[in-house]
């Protein structure tokens, strides 16, 4: 994940961390903890490896934050932080506006 050296705007530094096709989706898809496995199906065209990446990068901003259990076969969860969920609920806005968006391109 690529930050800019000079943040003028606080925005910017957002934008930096949850820009791309991926990361919104992952964030709102978190709404309860998630496996990998759960999560990477209800992402429709997400590689796991990409998926793993995006989350490595959240965790780095502490976005997401996840569980691992002991045992065999390891299991690991992973959930919103207080900011993931934060972040989660300006995510919501947009999508709400999209869904209105959506809306009415399909009347036309």
């Amino acid at each position: 994940m690529k930050i800019r050296k000079i943040i003028t705007c606080p925005l910017e530094l957002t934008h930096d961390i949850i820009k791309g096709k991926w990361k919104p989706i992952i964030i709102w898809n978190l709404k309860t903890k998630r496996t990998l496995s759960n999560l990477e199906k209800s992402i429709n065209g997400i590689t796991q490896k990409m998926l793993l990446e995006h989350l490595k990068e959240l965790a780095a901003f502490e976005i997401v934050g996840k569980t691992t259990f002991p045992g065999y076969p390891l299991r690991v969860e992973y959930y919103l932080t207080k900011r993931g969920r934060d972040l989660r609920k300006a995510i919501g806005i947009l999508q709400k506006t999209g869904s209105a968006i959506q809306a009415e391109l399909t009347k036309k």
